[in-house]
């Protein structure tokens, strides 16, 4: 055995600095699980059951709470499948690992779990073992198990070798592809006022007439919230028209497209539509602005150099699945 190469041993200590979980979730998440069969064998190394219903348990319970019947069945069999994959993964990266002959420094191991008793028990190591104990791991497992996570993050990590720099025209082409992605969400305050086209007590006719005699008013200075009470009849009168502030797709299309293009203050033309006679008012509006390209070009090249990474780590992690010999039961 070989004690990991400097780059690889760096990479290692950077990614115990990221990722000091308070009290290692996956390890206290709940009591271990009995093993009740095998759910893959990979080289030779067996996941079982209880691996699987341990990692997906914070899923599935989450799971139980928004579906019933079929549709619960069919999230807990993808949750249930996403875990082992995410098992097979891992053991995939230790076995990689192994094969390299590294080994990791029980120093480091040590120095993690001191970490760990300071940040989470407050140094006090007794009652970090006595937790240990009320979830019935020993010491020696709960290193076992951080150092399988500081094994998989730094292969991961050694592996993974990105770029750190977006070429300027990917950056450019990704925010003309996504601008709406930096585009607040647009919304107007908006009042109505809507006459009916027909009316048991007047003719089609008579009722155009009114909407006209009602633009007039308001075009001569009328307020809109009164004569909205007066002469509108759609559920917004009593309280003068008023709409509140509303976003895009909650108005049929031909009002949305007059009300989303009105100036600030401005009282529309008379809208015909649906059989119906609609007259709008903007009062305000927020949003709808465009962050400027200088504003996110660093937002977008951290994304971007995610994305690569993402990529790369899934290239190489396929690599190792076609050496492999996965059985899966």
């Amino acid at each position: 055995m070989r004690h990991l190469a400097r780059p690889f041993a760096v990479a290692l200590l950077t990614i115990c600095g990221l990722v000091l979980l308070p009290i290692c979730c996956a390890a206290f998440a709940q009591e271990p699980v009995e093993v009740n069969g095998i759910a893959a064998v990979v080289n030779g190394d067996v996941i079982t059951i209880s691996q699987v219903q341990s990692l997906s348990a914070p899923r599935v319970k989450q799971l139980r709470a928004q579906f019933t019947g079929e549709e619960l069945e069919k999230q807990l069999k993808a949750a249930r499948e996403l875990a082992l994959k995410d098992l097979i993964d891992r053991q995939l990266v230790l076995q990689a690992f192994k094969k390299e002959k590294y080994e990791i420094p029980d120093h480091i191991v040590e120095e993690r779990v001191h970490e760990i008793i300071r940040q989470n028990f407050g140094g006090d190591r007794n009652t970090f073992i006595k937790t240990l104990e009320a979830q019935n791991y020993t010491l020696g497992e709960f290193k076992q198990k951080e150092m399988e996570q500081m094994i998989v993050q730094a292969m991961r990590s050694h592996n993974v070798k990105t770029k750190n720099i977006i070429s300027p025209t990917k950056i450019e082409d990704y925010y003309r592809k996504h601008r709406d992605e930096f585009t607040s969400k647009e919304t107007i305050k908006l009042r109505m006022i809507m006459i009916p086209g027909q009316k048991d007590t007047a003719t089609a006719p008579a009722q155009k007439a009114l909407a006209e005699e009602v633009l007039g008013r308001l075009a001569g200075g009328a307020e809109f919230d009164r004569t909205a009470q007066v002469y509108s009849e759609d559920s917004t009168r009593d309280n003068g028209g008023d709409w509140g502030w509303i976003e895009h797709n909650t108005l049929a299309g031909p009002l949305e497209k007059v009300a989303f293009n009105m100036p600030v203050g401005r009282i529309s033309n008379i809208i015909d539509y649906a059989g119906n006679y609609y007259i709008l008012k903007v009062e305000d509006k927020q949003g709808g602005t465009t962050k400027s390209l200088a504003e996110v070009r660093a937002d977008i090249e951290k994304k971007l150099i995610q994305e690569e990474a993402q990529q790369i780590q899934e290239r190489w992690i396929a690599s190792l699945r076609e050496k492999a010999y996965i059985k899966t039961f």
